[in-house]
């Protein structure tokens, strides 16, 4: 008589798990993975969509960016660098959205004085070489000195554009992120630089 060795199974009711403990599991992951979705969109970088043509040549409608959040928490804003922020005071009460983003570039920082005028921007008496601007701005304003914790920003479509010329200077707490990556459309994919 032969004895065949066979791996022992065991009973069929220890091996099959319920089916609620793998629901629990599924939902467990799912929950981890909404709150570091939360926490990274709050802290650390979020999608943006473009709906206007303020920024035009460098950003269009339609336009997708990451903005990143991290940065302004080691170091202050820079000139050059394109910001979203919520609205200050002034455009919650020309009837925009306390959570409406708006995107503009930094022109004037703290101590800076700005002038706008004969289609240059003048920064602390000296004009800047604006390359990336659709026109010349064609409307007078200044020349004032930015407060402290706030900035002066503009949009680089000059002449259609809803910004610090109309509205004033944009207070430090209310800047949310800078724009660091366009992701759509993928023919313009890349980093958006700084420009001075």
């Amino acid at each position: 008589m032969t004895i065949e060795n066979t791996p022992e199974q065991p009973p069929a009711s220890s091996s099959a798990q319920p089916a609620w403990k793998g629901w629990l599991e599924n939902a467990q992951i799912l929950f981890i993975a909404l709150i570091l979705a939360l926490l990274i969109r709050a802290f650390v970088a979020e999608p943006r969509y473009i709906p206007s043509d303020s920024m035009v040549p460098t950003l269009a409608i339609g336009d997708r960016l990451v903005v990143e959040k991290m940065s302004y928490r080691f170091r202050t804003p820079e000139s050059g660098e394109i910001v979203v922020f919520d609205p200050p005071p002034q455009l919650q009460i020309q009837g925009y959205a306390r959570d409406q983003a708006f995107i503009k570039r930094i022109i004037g920082t703290p101590g800076q004085t700005v002038l706008v005028q004969n289609g240059t921007v003048y920064l602390d008496q000296q004009p800047l070489q604006e390359s990336y601007i659709a026109a010349p701005p064609n409307y007078l304003w200044g020349p004032a000195e930015v407060p402290p914790h706030s900035y002066f920003v503009m949009g680089d479509n000059r002449n259609n554009s809803n910004d610090s010329h109309i509205w004033g200077f944009l207070p430090e707490a209310n800047i949310i992120g800078r724009a660091w990556f366009r992701f759509y459309p993928f023919n313009r994919i890349g980093l958006i630089e700084k420009e001075r």
